[in-house]
């Protein structure tokens, strides 16, 4: 029985793991949000813009760090979208997705400018579900400087 219960959790997990994604390409960040519990870590480490006075990283919170930069991403990509490659879980609730995350840029994005470019760049989550079935961390790994490449925006220190 033991066995049974575990590979449905497996099952659980990656079933949470594909909404996740549905509600992201319909551009639905509240429902998103409501798949992760209150405190659900937050981990783009890519994700990094620099300001006058100071540096947003993409390390935090779902809800405080999280959504403001899907909400961002979806404003500067109307028609952000993205393709699930692949998805492997696990019976401790850990779930790896294979994401092409691609859209056309109609606004500012941090310091990069509209210019009507378009991106495709893969993206690795590695996702937690906890045993209620809410994600309860989620990491997401891509190359930045790729992205910003295709964008047409290069920067020199």
């Amino acid at each position: 029985m033991t066995a049974i219960r575990e590979h449905i959790r497996a099952e659980q997990s990656a079933a949470v793991a594909t909404d996740f994604f549905d509600r992201y390409r319909a551009h639905d960040v509240d429902g998103m949000a409501e798949l992760c519990t209150v405190n659900a870590e937050f981990s783009y480490p890519a994700f990094e813009v620099w300001g006058k006075q100071r540096v947003v990283r993409g390390e935090g919170k779902v809800a405080t760090v999280g959504k403001p930069i899907w909400r961002g991403l979806i404003t500067a990509f109307p028609d952000l979208t993205n393709t699930v490659r692949r998805t492997e879980s696990n019976d401790d609730g850990d779930v790896v997705v294979e994401v092409d995350i691609s859209g056309t840029q109609q606004a500012a994005w941090g310091f990069i400018q509209p210019s009507g470019a378009t991106y495709t760049e893969p993206h690795l989550f590695i996702l937690h579900v906890d045993e209620d079935g809410l994600i309860d961390s989620i990491s997401g790994y891509f190359d930045n400087a790729g992205i910003c490449r295709q964008l047409g925006h290069t920067e020199i220190d």
